[in-house]
């Protein structure tokens, strides 16, 4: 008797989006002005920008004055809140694209159009989940670009992967509620502009397992608030920060409260879905970088008689760059077009592919880089090591590879 031989499925067509991939008029439109402002104005700003970090040091964290310059110029010409579709009146789809050209220069370019995280996920829930006074004290300045934001839910005692483990208390008392707890990786608490920090902990440990968390809007110079130290990243230190903070007995009105009691774990979920294809895109965009910069070098460097673009062996890791990099941007637009006909949770297995694939062919592409321009690749003398670090990074924040693959296998297992 031969066993039964399973056939191959389709998933279901809530679960697949168009496969008309190309952006709007509007789109094409914005992604010519904001190519021409990377030009005009970003690109030539990185060297002030860098001069400023060095010369201020890595315990300074005010914003060098080039980036608020940017700002004014990419307002005037509408590049401005793009990632939020209620704002710019484009798709998820057609802001891909956009995030990935921010991407060229991601210290610069996201900022200055106002398209920076941990401020776009938090703008994102301030907007779907705040109150009308939540979004006028908080919204409103974060759209304008007058202050920015922190969201603190990973902890240091515990695998943050897994948000259940959360230990981080917040208890009703009165008309307040009562925050104690430890956290580290706050992107952006360092930062002199940083107002307030969404933070994630437990309501009611006795609940359900994803009914446990709430989150609650904590303004940083809230009594017991206190910002033990920056992370470093691969020993670098980025000027908004990646903060350890302490919650000691931290009192907030309950009209801070974000979503709802026990809502913190689908709030952060809904935050999660787009702004995972932002990242993806903008390490698309360094990825492109990286090429481009491993090209010119393979041009100019001669070695053994001959430049480097003429060895074989170079040829094959520029190539095989270019096939990576078209591959992991299908699959991110695939996701994004999927997000905006059908939704976060059917985008889901395929946000989780990009995740997990984007940071991996960004490193490839950035290491390759590396390789070809010999000891100047691991210098600061051109941007790759910095680059290769922040993506080694990204393998963990916003859920580490494990996790994406949990959420894919469990997807494709469900079909059969």
């Amino acid at each position: 008797m031969t066993a039964d031989i399973p056939t191959p499925t389709l998933p279901p067509e809530t679960d697949r989006a168009s496969l008309d991939l190309r952006p709007s008029e509007r789109a094409l439109e914005l992604r010519e002005t904001l190519v021409d402002f990377m030009h005009e104005h970003v690109f030539p700003a990185e060297h002030a920008y860098e001069t400023y970090r060095k010369n201020a040091g890595p315990d300074d964290h005010t914003v060098p004055p080039v980036v608020e310059d940017l700002k004014k110029h990419a307002r005037a010409r509408g590049l401005w809140n793009l990632f939020l579709p209620a704002e710019s009146g484009i798709s998820q789809l057609d802001y891909a694209g956009l995030a990935e050209i921010t991407g060229w220069s991601l210290h610069l370019a996201p900022e200055a159009t106002n398209g920076q995280a941990p401020d776009t996920g938090n703008m994102e829930l301030l907007h779907l989940f705040g109150t009308d006074l939540q979004k006028e004290q908080w919204l409103r300045p974060l759209l304008d670009g007058e202050i920015r934001s922190a969201f603190s839910m990973t902890e240091v005692a515990v695998a943050s992967s897994d948000a259940t483990n959360i230990e981080t208390r917040i208890e009703r008392d009165g008309d307040d509620y009562v925050i104690n707890g430890r956290k580290w990786w706050t992107s952006g608490a360092a930062d002199p502009r940083c107002k307030f920090l969404i933070v994630m902990g437990k309501t009611n440990p006795t609940a359900e397992p994803h009914r446990q968390q709430s989150m609650v809007l904590v303004p940083v110079d809230t009594p017991g608030v206190t910002i033990v130290r920056d992370v470093p990243v691969f020993g670098r230190y980025d000027q908004h920060g990646h903060c350890e903070v302490v919650y000691d007995n931290v009192r907030v009105p309950v009209g801070n409260l974000l979503g709802g009691e026990g809502a913190g774990f689908a709030v952060a979920q809904a935050r999660l879905g787009p702004g995972r294809i932002h990242h993806c895109m903008r390490a698309l965009g360094a990825s492109e970088r990286a090429l481009a910069l491993m090209a010119a070098r393979a041009k100019s460097r001669i070695a053994f008689g001959k430049p480097l673009a003429d060895q074989g062996v170079v040829q094959q890791q520029i190539a095989e760059s270019r096939i990576a990099i078209d591959q992991a941007r299908l699959l991110c637009q695939f996701a994004a077009k999927t997000i905006d006909e059908h939704g976060n949770k059917a985008a889901a297995p395929y946000v989780s592919a990009a995740k997990v694939s984007v940071p991996r062919v960004a490193l490839d592409v950035i290491d390759r880089a590396i390789q070809v321009h010999g000891g100047a690749g691991v210098s600061d003398d051109v941007p790759l090591a910095a680059m290769y670090g922040w993506h080694r990074a990204m393998r963990l924040f916003d859920g580490p590879d494990e996790v994406h693959l949990r959420t894919i296998a469990k997807a494709e297992l469900r079909k059969h």
